[in-house]
């Protein structure tokens, strides 16, 4: 019999300060799926997070009840129930020699390069039944037509041999973008994501006033320090600004959390006084 892996998958703010283009996506094995949402659902309800929860909505009075919902969520990727992985460009890297197909498509290559790398599928067990992957991705900001194309070219990752080799298959009914309202999986992604967003483009510094912080600004710090806290307790030194080491080679399907800082193959560094390499630290 065939294994399902369900994967969610969420972009942040396009452009940023110093990073940019965040995508977040959430692996759940479908021997998993029932107990990783019941046991969320649950949690979100006993905290009284009734309607959908996003990094954008955390305000001073939601701030504690965020981070005990995130809480779960983390406790069900140090169990391995859910693998986390969060890619993102650093603007100092400027890709060259692009296509206007490259910059037309730029939204989708990315997610497609982050959907065939960033959780190691290549690398990942045998299954002797197979493997049928499931990609919801959050409401694609684009045409029907481009959002069509896109499907296309995740159907066909299924022909790589590395795929092949493990028998994964993509089927186009399996991609589908879906409403994070529904899917409380993907709104802690959405939170975990838009966090790394934020602290990575240095918006735990922003001022309402010449010396006052906003009070949500102090609130949104508050839940991205107790992310990395537990990302810290998964692994220590954890540096949020770069790729996450891969001491084995199968690393990238074993570790439950990872970051991908993307850096194009061909591409010029902009020598700027503002760069910035983010360590993992509050």
């Amino acid at each position: 019999m065939a294994l399902e892996y369900i994967i969610y998958c969420d972009e942040s703010e396009e452009k940023g300060r110093y990073f940019s283009n965040f995508y977040g996506g959430a692996l759940v094995r479908s021997t998993d799926l029932d107990f990783v949402r019941e046991t969320l659902e649950k949690r979100k309800s006993s905290l009284n997070l009734f309607n959908e929860i996003k990094w954008t909505k955390i305000t001073e009075n939601y701030a504690q009840k965020y981070i005990d919902l995130l809480d779960t969520f983390f406790d069900l990727i140090s169990a391995d129930k859910v693998k986390v992985r969060v890619m993102f460009t650093q603007n100092v890297n400027i890709a060259k020699n692009l296509s206007q197909r490259h910059i037309d498509q730029k939204y989708f290559i990315l997610y497609y390069q982050f959907l065939k790398h960033a959780f190691g599928l290549r690398c990942s067990p045998q299954n002797p039944g197979g493997v049928t992957l499931r990609i919801y991705p959050d409401q694609l900001p684009d045409t029907s037509e481009k959002a069509q194309q896109f499907r296309s070219y995740v159907v066909a990752l299924a022909k790589n041999p590395d795929f092949r080799a493990r028998r994964i298959s993509i089927a186009p009914e399996n991609v589908i973008d879906v409403c994070s309202h529904d899917h409380v999986i993907l709104q802690c992604l959405d939170v975990v994501t838009g966090a790394m967003w934020f602290r990575l483009n240095d918006m735990h510094l922003e001022k309402i006033a010449p010396r006052t912080r906003g009070k949500r600004t102090k609130a949104k710090e508050r839940v991205y320090k107790h992310i990395n806290s537990r990302i810290q307790k998964i692994y220590p030194r954890f540096n949020i600004g770069v790729s996450t080491a891969r001491p084995t080679a199968t690393s990238v399907w074993d570790h439950p959390y990872r970051h991908w800082l993307f850096v194009p193959a061909e591409r010029i560094v902009v020598p700027t006084s503002k760069r910035r390499n983010r360590k993992g630290t509050p």
